[in-house]
């Protein structure tokens, strides 16, 4: 692939430090190297896309926090409230996010693309409220799913352009906030609407108004930024997605920068270790989220108060956690690009012995519960703190050594390679408990054991791939990837064999999750 004269102009330093622009008759997209921002407006960016994420991910709450009202009010069979809110489902939506990253990244449109993407999601939690069987909310949680999906990578992607690279860290942590405040709020707020009596659907229909609300504000006081070059773009003339005025016809100019994107992902050195890392992260931390209240609620049932404490740790300690793995990297950024990937590792190794002390805290304190609960509450604490350093860091080292042109694409790769291996964590415990009753102690036992084997291993597998990824990121940032064709029986092959075991694993799921649901 030919670098247009402007990446030539980056790469030799005739630029004037601040801006490179293409000349393109089709995308009038420019580059720049230090972001002209006002303050006022990359504050009010942060805030609307912090709510915008966190309405998408509190909706994702409602169902689980209202099965019962759900089932009873549609008539649903267990099978079918496993088509909503099960692994299939989680697939789909994550599919569905890449050509909607690719067309906001075509039309250098994301602003705009989130914003219809947002209205569109919150019409269908409306259509939730209003539905009365099952086909009707189905249809209605695909419409949002195809809403939802591209939310993250969208909003990662303007972040990554409002401010300079040092600052992203942190302002994408603070996008991250949604995920702790989503998840401590959700139980909160689904008490207070049980105590009241409000119905699961006018919950819905709650979420799906503030969202529009909420989508037009983004709309309204959001600009697109200028895209930001990339930390490897002046080192690594060979392996940037061509601009389009490379191409005549439009569909050529999708198609080659489509392959172009993955042909950038295949060529660095990183991409496939870090994200195999993050995904067993993510899969550590999934099963953790899914299992952890219900196993700790039954572990002690004299704490009625549990479920909210719980809530307002994970809230509190995972907000404070991200915001300072985001400030840290930030800070030290000048000193070193690598600190995403030793916070990520090395506080997940940590945060795993804390994980484990919860899961056996009764036993510490010889069965009495009032001291197991003091004990569950201070290691949960740490474990989060040391946890959740990493979700806005290293999702910003993704971002900025992605491609600019085509970065929210890429970020939706990112995300779809983790999504399909760590949504499986909850399936192969979920199996694992299948025959056990639920109000047995056998099955206090056997989750007990399934999550102090899947939570630290997951942990670890991550820690161990990041600090093995260090020198092949160090490798990337210099621009020195992979170079020439790749082969299939070297780096190609290897892709396309790692494909094929997780294309074999998400097929095996699928059907096993809709098959044990029926």
């Amino acid at each position: 692939m030919n670098a247009t004269r402007e990446e030539k102009m980056a790469v030799s330093g005739d630029d004037d430090g601040q801006q490179l622009s293409e000349d393109s008759d089709d995308n009038n997209m420019s580059l720049t190297t230090n972001p002209k921002v006002p303050v006022w407006r990359i504050f009010t960016s942060l805030i609307l896309l912090f709510l915008n994420y966190f309405l998408a991910q509190y909706d994702k709450f409602v169902l689980s926090y209202f099965q019962e009202d759900v089932v009873s009010s549609l008539h649903l069979s267990s099978t079918s409230y496993g088509l909503l809110s099960g692994y299939a489902t989680g697939i789909v939506y994550a599919l569905l996010a890449l050509p909607t990253a690719f067309v906001a990244d075509y039309t250098s449109a994301r602003v705009w693309v989130l914003t219809a993407a947002a209205i569109w999601w919150s019409l269908c939690a409306i259509f939730q409220g209003l539905s009365h069987n099952f086909w009707q909310i189905l249809l209605a949680r695909i419409g949002m799913g195809i809403g939802q999906a591209p939310v993250e990578a969208l909003s990662v992607s303007l972040i990554s352009d409002l401010m300079g690279r040092n600052y992203v860290f942190f302002g994408a942590s603070v996008l991250y906030v949604g995920v702790y405040i989503g998840e401590a709020v959700s139980g909160q707020i689904a008490v207070a609407f049980a105590r009241t009596g409000t119905p699961w659907n006018t919950a819905l229909i709650a979420i799906g108004v503030v969202g529009v609300v909420v989508a037009l504000l983004v709309r309204v006081f959001v600009r697109e930024p200028k895209r930001q070059i990339s930390l490897v773009m002046a080192n690594n003339l060979n392996h940037q997605v061509p601009a389009s005025a490379a191409f005549p016809s439009r569909v050529v100019t999708a198609r080659r920068n489509m392959l172009s994107t993955f042909r950038y992902i295949a060529h660095m050195r990183s991409f496939y270790l870090l994200a195999l890392s993050a995904a067993f992260r993510q899969l550590g931390g999934n099963v953790f989220g899914y299992y952890m209240p219900s196993y700790l609620s039954n572990l002690y049932p004299s704490q009625p108060s549990l479920l909210s404490r719980y809530g307002i740790i994970v809230g509190v300690v995972g907000s404070v956690a991200v915001l300072t793995g985001g400030l840290l990297t930030s800070v030290l950024w000048g000193r070193t690009k690598l600190l995403p990937l030793y916070l990520t590792a090395i506080g997940g190794m940590i945060s795993s012995i804390f994980v484990l002390l919860m899961l056996f805290s009764l036993d510490i304190s010889h069965g009495n519960q009032k001291r197991g609960i003091q004990v569950l509450y201070g290691t949960m604490s740490i474990a989060y703190l040391t946890a959740e350093l990493w979700l806005g860091a290293i999702n910003s080292l993704i971002a900025l050594l992605l491609p600019p042109r085509t970065k929210t694409f890429g970020l939706a790769v990112w995300s779809l390679v983790q999504v399909l291996i760590y949504s499986s964590g909850p399936e192969i415990v979920g199996l694992a408990l299948r025959k056990t009753d639920p109000t047995s102690s056998a099955y206090i036992e056997k989750t007990r054991i399934a999550l102090a084997v899947m939570i630290p291993v997951g942990y670890w597998l991550a820690g161990v791939g990041f600090l093995l990824a260090v020198p092949l990121v160090k490798r990337d940032l210099a621009g020195h990837f992979v170079e020439g064709r790749l082969c299939w029986s070297g780096r190609k092959g290897g892709f396309l064999a790692a494909g094929c075991v997780l294309g074999v694993l998400v097929i095996s799921l699928f059907t096993v999750s809709i098959y044990y649901k029926s």
